[in-house]
């Protein structure tokens, strides 16, 4: 019970907050027309969401693409198919699951051309590698990560693995691109590249 009721403190103060940041973005699904004009069902539900590890709750259909990799010779980092952070992201932005996929609705509407990342990630900044400090020593160009969770505050790793929302916050878009920091001058790039 206590568990529960520390949840349902942290949802309303921190619910709020996040609703505030998506209002009005394109990640805003509430005024399609989509079978709910609430803000979180379309990624989120409180009660049986979808079994994984995508998110809190999640309510939105899963992706189960297999994705061609970003490689490159001067690469240091073993490139493996996206973890669950970012299959939540890909789950709409891949083009093989609708949007409006959520809960029990089979939907119909697909990402469009302007925000599909699609399946093809070999020109896309590399995700699901492990980011650490022997990657930084063999590299030569990344700063060593802070712990297996934090390359530096702000920029998050997902078990020790770079991941979509490693750069991007899905809730916030004050930045634009749903950035967690601002890459005016490439400062965002610079927070992991040295070189």
């Amino acid at each position: 019970m206590k568990k529960f009721l520390g949840l349902a403190l942290v949802l309303l103060v921190v619910a709020p907050a996040l609703m505030a940041g998506i209002s009005g973005t394109l990640h805003d699904l509430s005024g399609r027309g989509w079978g709910s004009t609430q803000l979180c069902i379309f990624c989120h539900t409180p009660h049986n969401g979808v079994a994984s590890t995508s998110g809190p709750l999640w309510n939105h259909a899963p992706t189960a693409a297999t994705y061609t990799l970003y490689s490159s010779a001067t690469m240091n980092a073993v490139v493996g198919q996206p973890g669950s952070q970012s299959k939540s992201c890909l789950s709409c932005h891949d083009g093989t699951v609708a949007v409006d996929s959520y809960g029990t609705r089979v939907g119909t509407n697909f990402m469009p051309a302007a925000n599909l990342v699609g399946t093809d990630l070999s020109n896309d900044h590399p995700v699901g590698f492990t980011y650490d400090a022997l990657l930084a020593a063999a590299d030569g160009g990344l700063v060593t990560p802070a712990s297996a969770s934090l390359v530096v505050a702000n920029v998050p790793l997902f078990s020790g693995k770079m991941e979509c929302a490693s750069c991007h916050q899905v809730h916030d878009n004050t930045l634009g691109n749903f950035l967690r920091l601002s890459n005016a001058a490439s400062a965002l790039c610079l927070k992991c590249h040295v070189k």
